[in-house]
């Protein structure tokens, strides 16, 4: 049996209309130092995305994620950003913002398996 380690993990959200603080659940970002793990996983459902916020294009929101991710990955074509320690990265990515696409705060956490774990809030918290 493995032992269990601290992670640390935000939920990704649509706030279609900001100062309406409006959201709908899209993707969980997860960080575990000890396993030196920083992932994302995101789905924008798109039937949702079109009742509550028509004008926003789908295409643009992946594209914004699919930096997030060369971020977590750290890799150089994510930019300076991507180049941080793995810990500023998750800070980063989990800092609060005033956009479109945002996270909320931080929660913690004891798992074996990051991957499992992300996957498991994946599916309670967006599915």
């Amino acid at each position: 049996m493995q032992d269990k380690v601290t992670f640390e993990y935000a939920i990704i959200r649509i706030v279609p209309k900001v100062e309406r603080e409006e959201f709908f659940n899209i993707g969980v970002i997860l960080f575990s130092k000890r396993k030196k793990f920083l992932d994302i996983k995101y789905h924008i459902n798109p039937n949702k995305l079109q009742a509550l916020a028509p004008e926003l294009e789908i295409d643009f929101l992946n594209d914004y994620l699919k930096a997030w991710k060369l971020i977590c990955d750290g890799k150089s074509t994510g930019g300076k950003i991507a180049e941080f320690e793995i810990s500023d990265r998750f800070r980063w990515l989990a800092a609060c913002r005033s956009t479109i696409i945002q996270s909320s705060k931080t929660h913690p956490g004891m798992c074996n398996d990051p991957k499992k774990e992300i996957n498991a809030i994946f599916d309670e918290f967006v599915l």
